[in-house]
């Protein structure tokens, strides 16, 4: 088999080489305990809340003065959901409710991860009452539609910031301040975001906001959710004073350490790592379209992130393109890495309503900083060649 390429970077981002240089730093000196009282644990709480306040500088959030917001950290995008989504919606209700009461209303986007949706028809269960804002063709959340849904019990709403499969940016900043009139929090999953564009949290509006280091050439295991000054979530979990009690738990300061250097390295490099992403993923593109014109590039009108290309090979199967690209070498998806034990379509493509030949047919592929544009070219004429070999 030839040499594999892998195109699979919003799943897992490979840590950058800087990230691993600061994490194995951190583990050799070591930082220990930082809740602990003496002097070693002193030192790590030091490096902790020091890495912390800039991290919430570099996502746009306010770390001084009195209205400061402030930087939650847990193990990874999904704890950074569920916490911000669970601690910001009232607790758990039933018990001397009073008859004719109505349930906390919840609305999510239909774009969301699974670690929203699962855990929105986790709370419909529950007795909770959720809707789905719907999504244009084009892969844009309606903002229109948003103040109807709107009701006296909406406690949340949740629209992420960039669709993890199609790479479509999504107007949060309008449908911010829709919530903010109606005093309602909206929380945005900022995970495939992070590392790719400016973030401004304070510019946004959002009440919350989640990130995932391995995203963007961080660790694994360390995320974390921004919030706003003033707002209080309640705790998922219990046993520690840590973070304020609010995520209870020793901290990993050399995790903490390593989301602060990728973010600062997407920070000093961004500009020439994005045109090197979108120049890549452009020719990848144009060379699909033009060996299967047949071909159709998910939210190719609407702004997108620039390393991220969801394609409809319309006529062929989509499983069976994945598993045949597999063997030919080039790693992508069929959707969101924490569905992808799911054979049905992607919930986010199929409320796009692009039809089942499209529903059927599309595969994701997503670039890193280190994918060389002669990878992606090569990765082309592979998927053509797998494409043309199905066909026969």
């Amino acid at each position: 088999m030839e040499r594999p390429i892998y195109l699979d970077h919003n799943a897992t981002t490979p840590m950058l080489p800087e990230v691993v240089q600061a994490v194995r730093t951190c583990w050799a000196e070591p930082y220990l305990n930082p809740a602990s009282q003496h002097e070693f644990g002193r030192r790590a709480r030091r490096r902790l809340e020091d890495a912390r306040e800039r991290i919430g500088e570099l996502l746009g959030a306010k770390m001084s003065g009195r209205d400061a917001d402030r930087v939650i950290f847990t193990s990874g995008g999904t704890e950074a959901n569920n916490l911000a989504v669970r601690g910001l919606l009232p607790p758990t209700f039933g018990a001397g409710r009073g008859e004719g009461a109505l349930s906390p209303h919840l609305i999510i986007s239909a774009l969301e991860h699974p670690s929203i949706t699962v855990l929105a028809d986790h709370l419909a269960r529950s007795g909770y009452q959720v809707d789905r804002l719907g999504v244009t063709p084009g892969g844009v959340l309606r903002v229109e539609d948003l103040p109807r849904w709107l009701r006296p019990e909406t406690r949340l709403v949740c629209a992420m910031l960039a669709q993890n499969e199609t790479g479509v940016l999504q107007p949060v900043a309008e449908l911010a301040a829709i919530c903010t009139a109606h005093h309602v929090p909206l929380h945005t999953d900022a995970a495939q975001a992070a590392g790719k564009l400016a973030l401004d949290f304070r510019g946004l509006g959002a009440t919350t906001m989640s990130v995932a280091a391995h995203k963007f050439g961080g660790p694994l295991g360390i995320g974390a959710v921004v919030v706003r000054h003033g707002v209080e979530l309640a705790p998922q979990l219990f046993g520690g004073f840590q973070q304020g009690g609010t995520r209870p738990g020793t901290e990993s300061v050399a995790l903490v350490v390593g989301l602060l250097r990728a973010l600062e390295l997407w920070q000093a490099n961004r500009d020439a790592w994005l045109a090197h992403l979108a120049a890549m993923r452009n020719r990848f593109e144009r060379t699909i379209r033009d060996g299967w014109p047949a071909a159709v590039v998910l939210g190719a009108a609407a702004p997108r992130l620039p390393h991220v290309s969801h394609i409809a090979f319309v006529g062929l199967d989509r499983q069976a393109l994945f598993l045949a690209l597999d063997q030919a070498g080039v790693t992508c998806s069929t959707g969101s890495a924490c569905a992808s034990g799911s054979s049905e379509p992607s919930p986010a493509v199929v409320a796009m309503s692009l039809g089942e030949a499209v529903n059927s047919s599309a595969l994701r592929f997503s670039f890193g900083v280190a994918t060389r544009p002669e990878d992606a070219a090569a990765a082309a004429r592979r998927i053509l060649k797998v494409c043309n070999d199905l066909r026969r």
